[in-house]
């Protein structure tokens, strides 16, 4: 019998295919449809000398390959996929629509073609955390994972390689979802706050993206909400399958909650205690939210036992509060991954002391009234730089209980600058975090590489 896979390969045999956008995910999935032998066009708006080897390799294996400002004029193609920087809505792809194109992604057709069990993790904040949590568990528990979407790789280049009894568990942003109908097994919404609001027109637009990751699920699907969150909790009467919510200040009847220092699973109101917070390894309560979430993500596949060898082994993903190293007593965390506010206050609330933090960035629209009083309370110096610096220091002086000086604010040119003045400031016993509360578009490609050109400058220290 032929697999989905097989069958859909075969349907589109005669079709011209383009990817817009080369990048990692893009690459691999071109290569798999021209060893299927379909006529491939990949296109970017950068130019040819951007990308070195990888065109070369590219058109050695037949792709046609379109580069500058005009490399979607005439494409000509029947089925288009977009990379999640492309806005759906945008007036090329709208243009392509029109022309009687199929817009779709590589997670999209993932999803329709995947054999084995999904599980998708989306939010605004939490969400890469959460994510790994729920590999780890379910490796601990002896199954084979493919974790992909934002972390790890594409998963539509290896979908001949994935069994039935696999898991594929991947992070899903709003830009991805936005245009998705296919809904995993099992759906995760951490949070919701305003972000992307320098992409999306609107609130509204971003929070309706986000429940595209459980509408259009079947009856056996499970869909799971933080009950302490407005936007995720106002989802609670909306999914088809069955509905898990997790809390940190109260029980639920069915889910996940925190009471008195313990990690509860609850089942139709029966309540068994899996772990305690202090098992977990990774610092601050939000990270116990990421637990309570993944417990529900995991129920009836993962036994309490290996729930608690994920919690005392798993040290953390890269980039957020990951510990580089301490310097004459200074201990330095990279947090680049903190793009908004909330990541930010609950990287402050990690720590039992004040910070020196190093924030700023790209503009994405985004308040920082809500960060502003942790800030003040939590921050002893704030070293700002990029474009939200101004609105960032605006925010934090309109706080009642601000006072010049607490927390003394320096503008810096760049991330360079600000390591230079927060090692000049520093004393031992001190913690400096890169908390920037903003994208790294400004100077960086993504937070990674604005994490990764942060670490190397404090190892150099």
């Amino acid at each position: 019998m032929k697999s989905k896979a097989e069958i859909f390969f075969e349907s589109i045999k005669n079709k011209k295919v383009a990817f817009i956008g080369i990048g990692v995910s893009h690459i691999d999935t071109a290569k798999l449809f021209l060893a299927q032998g379909i006529e491939t066009i990949v296109c970017d708006r950068r130019e040819r000398d951007s990308f070195g080897t990888t065109a070369d390799e590219l058109e050695n294996l037949g792709a046609n390959l379109r580069f500058g400002n005009s490399y979607l004029e005439n494409l000509g193609a029947d089925i288009v996929f977009r990379s999640p920087g492309v806005y759906f809505y945008s007036k090329e792809l709208s243009s392509l629509r029109d022309s009687g194109a199929v817009i779709t992604s590589e997670m999209e057709v993932f999803f329709d073609l995947c054999p084995c069990k999904t599980i998708a993790v989306t939010g605004s904040e939490g969400k890469t955390t959460t994510t790994t949590i729920i590999s780890e568990m379910l490796k601990a528990q002896g199954k084979t994972v493919h974790l992909g979407g934002n972390i790890g790789k594409a998963l539509l280049p290896i979908i001949f390689e994935i069994t039935p009894d696999d898991f594929a568990v991947v992070e899903l942003s709003s830009f991805q979802l936005l245009s998705m109908r296919p809904s995993p097994a099992i759906s995760i919404v951490t949070n919701l706050t305003p972000d992307h609001l320098d992409v999306h027109s609107s609130m509204e637009e971003y929070v309706d993206a986000k429940r595209n990751i459980f509408l259009h699920q079947n009856a056996f699907s499970r869909t799971v909400l933080n009950d302490d969150n407005a936007i995720t909790k106002s989802f609670e009467p909306q999914p088809r399958g069955e509905r898990m919510m997790f809390s940190l200040s109260k029980p639920v009847h069915h889910g996940a909650y925190l009471q008195d220092g313990i990690l509860y699973r609850s089942l139709n109101g029966k309540a068994e205690a899996v772990i305690s917070a202090s098992d977990i390894k990774l610092p601050g309560l939000h990270n116990v939210a990421n637990y309570l979430t993944a417990i529900c993500a995991v129920t009836g596949y993962v036994d309490s036992e290996n729930i608690l060898k994920a919690a005392k082994e798993f040290g953390g993903v890269e980039h957020r509060l990951e510990l580089v190293r301490e310097v004459n007593g200074v201990k330095w965390y990279n947090d680049s991954i903190a793009t908004a506010p909330p990541a930010v206050i609950a990287g402050l609330r990690a720590f039992s002391q004040k910070l020196i933090i190093i924030g700023g960035g790209y503009d994405k629209n985004i308040p920082f009234d809500d960060m502003a009083p942790d800030i003040v309370e939590r921050v002893k110096l704030l070293i700002l730089t990029g474009p939200t610096a101004v609105k960032i220091e605006a925010a934090v002086k309109n706080v009642p209980a601000y006072k010049q000086g607490s927390p003394e604010i320096i503008m810096a040119a760049d991330i360079p600058e600000a390591v230079k003045i927060a090692a000049q400031n520093a004393k031992a016993g001190d913690i400096v975090s890169l908390s920037p509360a903003s994208a790294s578009f400004d100077a960086y490609p993504n937070f990674a590489a604005r994490g990764r050109h942060f670490k190397e400058l404090v190892n150099v220290l």
